[in-house]
């Protein structure tokens, strides 16, 4: 369509002219000049931009810069060629994993359900324990005491995965100087809930124990530091809501249920989607510690399955196609949560 010039200008009738529109010049100048401003706006701020630039790079280097390893998953693994010049092989690793029919794909569908059951315990029972905590912390007095609680319960976080498995395996394995078990071994032998011979043996080594030493030494770790999110959207809570909830009579239950609940109910639901998320983003790092080949069984995970073939059987093709497909799921996951949360309760992740 051809431009005419009342489309930019303003006809002066008086005059009989055509004169530029001030916010038209306005508009123009912005435009004309766009990244001269956003030049001078980064040197006036060039500190924030460069407290920026090691986030980027972790990005860059750990986020971005591995997609491209993905083509492996279509690839024919070969060593010696780089990805790019590697031949083109289709689902193929897909397919043998999928419906391959025998032990590798077994093994991966042991995996994936692993993976599966570790996470779902873990949301469901892992997952309110930061808030009790957050409304444990909010109902004591004493600062002092406050700091001292959260701290002990902080602590487990900042501890390496190492040191942490370490801890567990002493607790619940024999030892490797000692003869003696675990203190928690000799604890329920002695209450009977194990025998003897399973609590020499270790707990460990013992497949039906792995999934709850997993989620309690998780929740262990992972509660104190999780509830500081709920713990400042409770402390954001106006002192006026309390006052109305005990004038009506409310007492302390009620005040939760009908005060504190309803306004972090929006934290709730947002960190209930991004743990769906990584309902199915196990690292591998505390399962590698902690499993070996007698718990494979219920302990071995899609990240395990993908290091040992991997890393240990050069199977780099159905590693990176076990993982694609992990991430695939929980992707799907937090879409279905997304949108489930927002119809249902109109707070949702985005």
């Amino acid at each position: 369509m051809k431009a005419k010039a009342s489309d930019y200008l303003i006809y002066d009738e008086s005059t009989g002219t055509y004169r530029e529109d001030p916010e038209q010049r306005v508009r123009d100048d912005v435009e004309k000049h766009y990244w001269l401003h956003v030049g001078r706006t980064i040197i006036k701020d060039w500190r924030l931009y460069v407290m920026l630039l090691p986030m980027l790079l972790v990005f860059l280097f750990w986020r971005y810069f591995p997609m491209y390893e993905l083509l492996g998953c279509f690839k024919v693994s070969d060593e010696v060629l780089p990805v790019s010049q590697q031949l083109f092989s289709g689902f193929s690793y897909f397919k043998r994993l999928l419906v391959g029919g025998d032990s590798l794909s077994a093994e991966f569908w042991r995996a994936l359900r692993n993976t599966f059951l570790l996470s779902f315990y873990g949301l469901c029972f892992g997952f309110p324990v930061p808030i009790l905590l957050a409304l444990f912390f909010n109902e004591v007095k004493s600062n002092i005491a406050r700091s001292v609680y959260q701290v002990l319960t902080y602590l487990p976080k900042f501890m390496s995965t190492v040191v942490m498995t370490s801890l567990v395996t002493m607790l619940v394995k024999q030892g490797a100087i000692t003869s003696n078990c675990g203190v928690i071994s000799q604890f329920l032998a002695k209450l009977g809930f194990i025998t003897k011979e399973v609590a020499d043996a270790g707990l460990l080594n013992n497949p039906n124990f792995f999934r709850g030493i997993y989620q309690l030494s998780g929740i262990w770790e992972e509660a104190g530091y999780g509830s500081i999110v709920y713990f400042a959207a409770i402390i954001a809570i106006s002192p006026t809501s309390y006052e109305a909830a005990q004038i009506d009579g409310a007492g302390k239950m009620a005040q939760m249920r009908f005060v504190v609940l309803p306004c972090i109910l929006s934290t709730i639901v947002i960190m209930l989607i991004t743990r769906i998320g990584s309902l199915l983003s196990i690292g591998y790092e505390k399962v590698l510690l902690l499993y070996n080949p007698n718990t494979y069984v219920t302990a071995d995970v899609v990240s395990t399955f993908a290091q040992r073939y991997g890393l240990e059987g050069a199977a780099k093709g159905l590693a990176t196609a076990a993982e694609m497909m992990n991430n695939i799921i929980g992707m799907l996951l937090v879409i279905g949560a997304n949108t489930i949360a927002k119809k249902a309760s109109d707070v949702s992740l985005y």
